[in-house]
């Protein structure tokens, strides 16, 4: 069955997003702000899911429509095939959002939605009580200027919870988001990767499970999996291919450091969960004291930000500590995201090679790639 398809991600890393899908083979549409649409079908939507690292979830595109008023949007939601996907006993709930549109109450289009696609489903199955003692359908409604867009979520919670956070932290960064700073940097297997500020470890697993190829949607579930349009006969086998992919033989040396005691024995524990505990190394550290190991590393963090006068002085010191060493290590590079304007000139003194606005939740955060010098081969060339 030919589907379109949305992929949602936070604003600043639907670049990102897009590389993913065309790297999993996906048709691309369309890309826009915070969602790329696409084309596949029902494999389609148990890979997206299994595989994407950066978006935030995947919905099934049942429809849109322009709806002025609640009889358009009655009537075009009901003709919509929602028996396609919702057997008799589906348990559905329709959530919306309204910018600029005449139908800007969001509680009365949700009725209206809901109302409709009952309507729809009476007739289609013959019956006129609907138990909603089965699978789980998350439908929105999102309005913008008229224009009626019709999903169903087939994630559930989010792509970010990947199912290996057992123990966590104050402040700890979205998983979507440590993938894409991972996946924006020069790192690969081969090279040493530090983060000095790891926190409960999410920027160097996510970087063991790229280096390994670990698919991070699979050892979780999707809401989706209940629904009885995509036989089980899918994910049973989109699983043992991801589960053949992972290459445990990556040449993976990555070290993740922290003041807090707590939040190292928090990290070594989600490695172990993650199944990469073997090619981290956790230490107590502080930051300040970060040492290179080789030459050519990359460093890639989420340093503490904050207004207090405490946070900044200590702050303060670590840019200090940064700076000091990548003077002496001049072939090392960093990629650190921060909501400090002034970074730039603290750390090097230089502006940055690249910048880029992305969010950190609702914080919105930029990345800031600092490269380093490239070294020179024994061939006599650079890399």
């Amino acid at each position: 069955m030919k589907l379109e398809l949305i992929a949602t991600a936070t604003f600043g890393l639907e670049a990102v997003v897009k590389r993913e899908l065309e790297a999993l083979n996906c048709k691309i549409l369309k890309s826009e702000d915070a969602k790329i649409t696409f084309m596949g079908d029902e494999r389609t939507v148990v890979r997206t899911n299994l595989w994407l690292r950066c978006a935030d979830r995947v919905l099934l595109k049942m429809g849109e429509f322009n709806a002025e008023t609640f009889e358009e949007l009655f009537q075009q939601t009901k003709a919509l095939p929602w028996e396609t996907w919702l057997m008799p006993d589906a348990k559905f709930i329709v959530t919306g959002t309204s910018v600029k549109s005449k139908l800007h109450s969001v509680p009365a289009c949700q009725s209206i939605a809901k109302k409709a696609i009952v309507a729809r489903l009476s007739e289609v199955y013959g019956i006129e009580e609907f138990p909603e003692t089965g699978a789980l359908y998350t439908i929105k409604l999102t309005l913008l200027k008229d224009r009626v867009t019709v999903t169903i979520d087939t994630t559930g919670p989010g792509l970010h919870k990947r199912g290996y956070r057992v123990q966590d932290v104050q402040a700890p960064i979205k998983e979507t988001l440590a993938a894409a700073m991972v996946q924006l940097s020069f790192w690969k297997p081969g090279r040493l990767l530090a983060d000095p500020c790891c926190g409960s470890g999410t920027i160097p697993i996510e970087a063991a499970m790229i280096g390994r190829n670990i698919a991070p949607g699979l050892n979780r579930s999707f809401v989706c999996e209940e629904w009885e349009s995509i036989p089980a006969s899918i994910w049973k086998e989109e699983r043992k291919a991801a589960f053949e992919a992972i290459d445990y033989d990556a040449d993976i040396h990555i070290l993740g450091s922290d003041i807090n005691k707590n939040a190292i024995m928090a990290a070594r524990e989600n490695a172990l969960e993650a199944g990469v505990d073997d090619c981290i190394d956790f230490r107590i550290a502080d930051a300040r004291a970060l040492r290179a190991e080789q030459s050519g590393g990359i460093v890639i963090t989420n340093p503490p930000y904050g207004e207090r006068i405490g946070d900044r002085e200590g702050i303060a010191a670590l840019y200090s500590g940064f700076a000091e060493f990548f003077k002496k290590n001049p072939t090392w590079s960093l990629f650190m995201v921060t909501t400090d304007k002034e970074v730039e000139e603290k750390v090097f003194g230089r502006e940055a090679d690249r910048r880029r606005k992305l969010y950190n939740g609702r914080l919105e955060v930029c990345y800031y790639q600092f490269h380093g010098e490239k070294e020179e081969r024994k061939d006599g060339e650079k890399s």
